[in-house]
């Protein structure tokens, strides 16, 4: 039965109509365009249309769908102060609010979370998990669907779940999330510096497997991201400067300005953390500046490249080697990606890219804020191409594609291929620039032992 033909028989057509209200449909060319209706959405966030066409040969057909995901970020103050309404607004209608909440988190801020629900009367199912970066394991996820499916609070495919803490709860329960309903949308607010400008709002969620670093996990973000830098005054000062890794990378591939806000008031800004302690009006405004200004260029690359169908990720930079070798070393996340960072613009230099003054300043700015330029494990080759092979296989077809600032601070491009004899030559240049620095390009506070996180 053609296209055509389907849509002038009268009991098809009439039960097309009837089953899609609105139904849009359209035949060229033998293909049926399809708009569904909107009474029958899963969730308000989530949108989708598709075409079905026949082949020629009259025994085949091909589909294809577009979805659309809307999703919101948002800089705000006071994000469980009874006056705010924003989650209120949300909550009331759906007559409750399932949450899981970071175990340090609760102990720091679950009085005020529960006040705050209390306040508006809206009853709270709240779960506390530890995530350390030992607990970003399957094991973890199953223990979150276990509190958000059947024997746990039955949530439903269109309540979004809220999630409360930093890098490696947004990883992991945001994971439990696409898989539970196989789509259920979760908001996210972030309480430490990684998980409010990157894997908060971020659209990969994961775990870690045997392979690799984040190497299981599904493309599924928040439909809202609430970013609260007051949660940043009781983070260690460590954490303060592992977040600063993510905002870096941005700085340095895509926004100038945000790198020079850095390179004038980033040890400030780890010193007050964000300007939540000792800190005067205009350091807050800065702060929030630096916050919005880094999420708006993180977002306008990941959040339009929602499912990574394209490997021209400014964001992945810093992260082409690290996933490697962190694990290995057991480094602080953004300790292993500044390590990652400056080693690329190294390699920028040496390819020709990048002025070695620019990569100066990279490397200067990363170690203002006591982050690492420079480790041994650099050196091991088998773990380098080990990593190479890993992201390869992680990115697809077509290389390595490996971001590194390109022209200037500001701008970057894609390596598609690091041979190893480049590889190694980069590696010892880098290392004689940094042997020059101070610690030899070591970081403080460099390693998950050193915040207790092992």
């Amino acid at each position: 039965m053609t296209p055509q033909s389907i849509l002038q028989n009268p009991e098809i057509s009439e039960k097309l109509l009837v089953d899609s209200e609105e139904l849009a449909s359209q035949v060229e060319d033998d293909t049926i365009r399809l708009t569904h209706g909107e009474k029958y959405l899963t969730s308000q966030w989530y949108t989708g249309s598709g075409e079905i066409a026949h082949k020629k040969d009259g025994r085949s057909f091909e589909v294809s769908a577009t979805f659309t995901l809307t999703a919101e970020v948002k800089v705000i103050e006071g994000v469980f102060q009874p006056g705010n309404e924003t989650l209120a607004n949300i909550y009331n209608s759906r007559g409750r609010c399932v949450a899981v909440i970071d175990q340090t988190v609760n102990e720091l801020y679950g009085e005020q979370v529960r006040k705050y629900f209390d306040a508006h009367e809206i009853p709270l199912e709240i779960m506390a998990f530890r995530a350390w970066e030992a607990d970003k394991t399957p094991e973890t996820v199953h223990k979150i669907l276990g509190f958000l499916g059947k024997d746990g609070c039955d949530v439903s495919r269109n309540e979004p779940v809220l999630i409360i803490g930093g890098g490696v709860l947004s990883d992991v329960a945001g994971l439990a999330c696409s898989l539970q309903h196989r789509r259920t949308p979760y908001i996210m607010v972030g309480t430490t510096v990684v998980a409010a400008i990157d894997a908060g709002p971020s659209p990969r969620t994961c775990t870690n497997g045997k392979q690799f670093k984040n190497s299981i996990g599904a493309y599924h973000p928040p439909v809202l991201t609430l970013v609260d830098r007051s949660f940043f005054r009781t983070l260690a000062t460590g954490h303060i400067r592992n977040g600063m890794a993510e905002i870096i990378k941005m700085a340095v591939t895509d926004d100038p300005v945000l790198f020079e806000l850095l390179e004038k008031y980033g040890p400030r800004l780890i010193e007050t953390h964000f300007a939540t302690i000792d800190a005067d009006e205009k350091l807050a405004e800065i702060a929030d500046e630096i916050i919005y200004r880094a999420l708006f260029s993180y977002m306008k690359h990941e959040g339009t490249n929602m499912f990574e169908t394209y490997q021209d990720r400014p964001h992945a930079y810093g992260h082409t080697w690290s996933p490697r070798f962190e694990p290995a070393v057991k480094m602080m996340h953004g300790h292993a990606v500044t390590t990652g960072m400056a080693f690329g613009a190294t390699l920028a230099v040496e390819m020709n890219w990048l002025k070695s003054e620019d990569r100066d300043r990279i490397i200067a700015l990363c170690q203002s804020l006591g982050l690492t330029v420079y480790h041994p494990v650099l050196e091991d080759m088998d773990i380098m191409i080990e990593g190479q092979k890993n992201m390869r296989r992680k990115r697809g077809d077509g290389g390595l594609w490996a971001p590194v600032p390109r022209g200037g601070i500001g701008a970057c491009d894609y390596i598609q291929e690091v041979p190893p004899e480049l590889l190694e030559t980069a590696v010892a240049a880098h290392k004689a620039v940094c042997q020059t620095l101070t610690n030899q390009g070591a970081g403080e506070e460099m390693y998950l032992s050193d915040l207790g996180l092992e």
